[in-house]
């Protein structure tokens, strides 16, 4: 055994239980007897799995995930293009695996693992995983929305607001309802006493999230909200379950998936108790795509991710950033990474030239030539180097994996139907419901204040009118005897004018005689 196989040896034998990547590596050949691990127990100083598309990464998470489950450690991973799902389904052996074992000195057999799948919203195979939008926090809400700086701290102070007056965000509808409010002339005096908010960021943050919802993200936010202590579940056979959130259907918005693992990866911090180091993890969580998430992260966001990842390893959680490059992490988050599998890295380009020398420069002193080695690196090869159980690292092992044991392939539509129906979560998650809110509580407030508003109003227009018609009658009471001394009736005009006069006294003729008949009406003219 040459002497640099036999420190690889020595550097990877545990006490404890370890899971087991594969056999260490020197000049091409393969040496069964020296099994590269890692501790079980060292798991929660978290890792990082590199490397180009192509090379391997998730059969790495398969095999590893596969392993944890065995060990009793519950495992939560997500699935971006459906291919994980193949681990409720035992593999199937062909020559290529047959050598792969028979290489590396492993006995391979097809195993299925008890698995849970899940989707956001609903979106997908998968029993339906939802937040609300109260508990997601503006933080990660502006990072969805691609608020800048600005604009996310003045939604921070919706959120206050609505904090403050009680007033739920389950959904997308509630949060717009608040700014939608705030924006109105009723609110203006609220949005003036949060101060900083101006009206024209308030307009913007409320087109994003019109926008965001006309485009089904509205379906991932709501009740009732995911529990995240159901990711910590052990089956009856003592192996831990494997949680899969299925995300073919929203894989064209990694933002937004990206961003709910952080969601799930930062309700575990906030409920889980502090437990210190256990011989095992409570739950390894695998964060696949990991890049998208730190991609034009604001500097909230960022100082939030490596709070979480720092502190949450006394929680019992260990956290896998699966990514093409060590440079895709941010230095203070990469810094708590103890344990590193590199798969290959190409060099085609000086960005490329860059991501390798970084790469390199992560790994302790080695007998191999990095640079060069992970630049030829074959597919399901990597370079390893992990945490020893004294917390020291390993000697870097170029390593040959092994494959995993379950299906490498998705596994049949009708067996992932028939896991999520025989789920006890589905009927747990599987019926949105939608409570009374901030959007209820706000427009029935506008409800009544209208009514309360059109009611004042009939009633001022009934008192205007009751006014104005008791002025018109007193004024006709005033006038009414006054009319009746100074306006004669006609005869009585007829009678006293000089003229009739004259004529009754000039003329005791026919003639008077009939126009007095003629006007009282007594006879008629013959």
């Amino acid at each position: 055994m040459p002497e640099q196989i036999h420190q690889i040896k020595a550097g990877y034998e545990f006490a404890g239980g370890a899971l087991e990547f594969g056999a260490a590596v020197l000049d091409g050949a393969a040496y069964p007897e020296a099994k590269v691990k890692i501790p079980l127990a060292v798991i929660n100083r978290h890792g990082l799995v590199a490397g180009a598309t192509g090379t391997g990464k998730t059969k790495t998470l398969q095999l590893m995930a596969e392993q944890l489950s065995q060990g009793g450690v519950p495992v939560f991973l997500a699935d971006i293009k459906g291919d994980l799902s193949g681990m409720a389904s035992p593999g199937v052996g062909n020559d290529k695996i047959a050598a792969r074992a028979a290489d590396i000195g492993e006995e391979w057999v097809g195993t299925a693992y008890p698995t849970e799948f899940y989707a956001l919203g609903g979106l997908g195979k998968g029993i339906p995983i939802r937040a609300s939008v109260s508990s997601f926090g503006p933080t990660l809400l502006a990072k969805v929305l691609g608020l800048n700086e600005t604009q996310e701290s003045s939604l921070g102070l919706v959120f206050h607001y609505a904090d403050a007056k009680g007033l739920w965000l389950d959904d997308l509808k509630d949060l717009r309802a608040v700014v939608q409010h705030l924006t109105s002339d009723e609110g203006k005096a609220d949005l003036k006493d949060l101060g900083g908010l101006s009206s024209a960021t308030a307009g913007v943050i409320l087109r994003e999230l019109i926008t965001f919802a006309d485009q089904g993200a509205d379906v991932f936010f709501g009740l009732p909200e995911f529990d995240t202590a159901d990711l910590l579940r052990v089956g009856a056979d003592g192996r831990g379950m494997v949680s899969m959130l299925e995300l073919p259907a929203v894989q064209n918005r990694p933002q937004l998936f990206s961003t709910f693992l952080m969601w799930l990866l930062a309700d575990l911090f906030h409920d889980l108790p502090e437990v210190g180091d256990l011989d095992k993890p409570k739950l390894v969580f695998f964060f696949d795509e990991a890049h998208l998430l730190f991609a034009d992260a604001s500097k909230d966001f960022l100082q939030a991710i490596t709070q979480t990842v720092r502190l949450i390893r006394s929680k019992g959680v260990g956290v896998f950033f699966v990514t093409q490059s060590p440079k895709d992490v941010p230095a203070d988050v990469l810094a708590q990474l103890g344990n590193r599998v590199q798969h290959a890295l190409r060099a085609y380009t000086p960005d490329d030239a860059k991501a390798l020398k970084a790469a390199v420069s992560t790994y302790p002193k080695s007998a191999y030539d990095l640079q060069e080695l992970l630049t030829q690196l074959g597919t399901g090869e990597a370079v390893i180097t992990v945490l020893s159980e004294r917390g020291a690292p390993t000697p870097v092992a170029w390593t040959r994996m092994r494959a995993p044991q379950s299906l490498m392939a998705p596994s049949p539509d009708p067996l992932i139907d028939q896991i999520v129906a025989a789920s006890p979560n589905t009927a747990r998650y599987a019926v949105a419901q939608d409570r009374e809110s901030a959007y209820e509580k706000l427009t029935a407030a506008a409800s009544a204040a209208e009514a309360a508003a059109a009611q004042a109003a009939a009633a001022q227009e009934q008192a205007k009118a009751e006014a104005a018609a008791a002025k018109q009658q007193a004024s006709a009471e005033r006038a009414a005897p006054r009319a009746a001394r100074e306006e004669p009736t006609v005869v009585e005009q007829v009678v006293g004018s000089s003229v009739f006069k004259s004529m009754m006294r000039s003329a005791g003729t026919v003639i008077g005689r009939e126009i007095t008949r003629s006007i009282f009406g007594t006879s008629r003219r013959r």
